[in-house]
């Protein structure tokens, strides 16, 4: 392989601007008028049990069925503010879909997903909109919120509303953690993200402070000695090594940098091989494999080192990848990278099988040709910048089930957390309760303050 392998501009224009296009369009108001049809608008609906957030869903899609596109967002939007973005990138198929009472029937649920995407954007989309949210009257009280991800937009929007001031600090240049940075650009294209964020913060009573790291630039020490509480909605910043010696070399990388440079680049700009290898089995190795393949590379192979069963990817994500050309090969795991003249030329594996539980080398070795390799074996949580005074659990932040940590008046959701599933809506979950659980610690607090005075008056 020449070392132009890895190279920008392998397609044409217009090919860019096909493959990087919304992958699953909208549904128009007709479709989402017949889809709505469908519904048995369930009591006790387990569809609704199955959402980490709790959105009415029947209550929902009725309204979207009556053409009420604003009732039908307001349903959405006050159980979970970041709605549309769930309804892009959440795993639908394995939560609300899956629970659907027409898979009895017809195995066919209803498109809740689509649905969720219609009324929400719908509503975004009317000109002149009244705001769904107003923000309650001033309480006084400041927070802070440090990351603003999928948790701490959730917790910022719970709080402004509630009335409190809320400070939003992230180290990145934009506001939206995974939701900008770490998703695949098909999954969000035209801008959707800053959209909903803009959407969020049109409440009022979210001041953004952008390029400020925890540990850096800013102290928990300080935050709690200047705010009535903080939120940390930190996410994962480290990510895990192969275990094997990793040269520094231009074809070596990590997926999630791969991803958020394509997040942020002209495609036309973003170097790919000529063949690809992606190491893991997760959704980011999807993202990652699909969009070298839409990128022009030739050959692009996700490598597992367990069997099927074992891929976190869900069913639908991997067909997706298979859809897209992209090879999954199971049962190898990687043992060199393979090198010449300071590129990458492939990666050796190990073929793996289970022997009584556990997993083992096979004894056999092969070689996959790669002028560049993904790393997409999962990330980690950097417990440096919080100090000592936060207890974790597994390597991440323990909490109670309203996010409240060892150290008082401190919050924690999302990725960071202890105990989680590492989705979207389950982080704009903890958000929505932890802002609900530090408005009542600051209520309580308020009403104890005035208590005190009142027994000194």
């Amino acid at each position: 392989m020449d070392p132009a392998d890895l190279k920008p501009g392998r397609l044409a224009a217009d090919d860019y601007a096909r493959n990087f296009a919304d992958a699953h369009p909208p549904l128009n108001r007709t479709q989402a008028l017949i889809e709505a049809e469908r519904c048995y608008y369930c009591y006790a609906a387990p569809c609704q049990t199955a959402c980490p957030t709790g959105i009415d869903i029947p209550a929902f899609i009725q309204r979207v069925a009556q053409d009420n596109v604003r009732g039908a967002a307001e349903a959405i939007l006050m159980a979970n503010p970041l709605g549309g973005m769930c309804a892009r990138v959440c795993p639908t198929e394995v939560l609300c879909e899956q629970a659907c009472v027409r898979n009895t029937n017809e195995s066919k649920p209803v498109e809740i997903g689509l649905l969720q995407r219609f009324a929400v954007e719908g509503h975004f989309a009317t000109p002149g909109a009244r705001p769904l949210f107003e923000r309650g009257q001033p309480t006084g009280k400041r927070v802070a919120v440090v990351g603003a991800g999928p948790a701490g937009l959730a917790a910022a929007h719970g709080l402004a509303w509630r009335g409190h001031d809320v400070v939003l600090f992230d180290a990145a240049p934009k506001l939206g953690g995974l939701n900008e940075y770490g998703l695949a650009t098909y999954k969000v294209a035209g801008g959707f993200a800053q959209r909903e964020i803009d959407w969020l913060l049109s409440i009022g009573g979210i001041t953004p402070r952008l390029n400020c790291r925890l540990g850096r630039d800013i102290t928990l020490d300080g935050l709690l000695a200047e705010y009535d509480a903080v939120f940390l909605g930190l996410g994962l910043q480290g990510v895990n090594a192969l275990g094997i010696a990793e040269p520094e070399l231009p074809g070596l990388r990590d997926a999630v940098d791969f991803i958020a440079e394509l997040r942020q680049s002209d495609p036309a700009q973003v170097p790919v091989g000529r063949k690809v290898v992606v190491i893991g089995g997760g959704m980011t190795a999807v993202d990652a494999a699909v969009q070298s393949k839409l990128l022009g590379a030739e050959q692009v192979t996700m490598v597992y080192r367990r069997g099927p069963d074992g891929l976190s990817a869900s069913t639908h994500e991997q067909h997706w990848a298979q859809t897209n050309g992209v090879t999954i090969r199971c049962w190898a795991r990687p043992l060199a990278v393979e090198a010449e003249g300071g590129m990458v030329r492939g990666m050796r594996f190990a073929a793996t099988r289970l022997e009584g539980g556990k997993l083992v080398d096979t004894g056999e070795q092969f070689v996959i040709e790669a002028d560049l390799v993904l790393r997409a074996i999962g990330q980690t949580f950097d417990a440096q910048p919080i100090g000592a005074a936060i207890e974790l659990q597994g390597g991440r932040i323990r909490t109670d089930a309203d996010g409240r940590t060892s150290l008082a008046r401190v919050w924690a959701g999302g990725d960071c957390r202890a105990g989680g599933r590492d989705l979207t809506v389950e982080a704009v979950e903890h958000g929505k309760r932890a802002a609900a659980s530090i408005d009542h610690a600051l209520q309580h607090a308020s009403a104890r303050h005035l208590d005190k005075e009142a027994a000194h008056g």
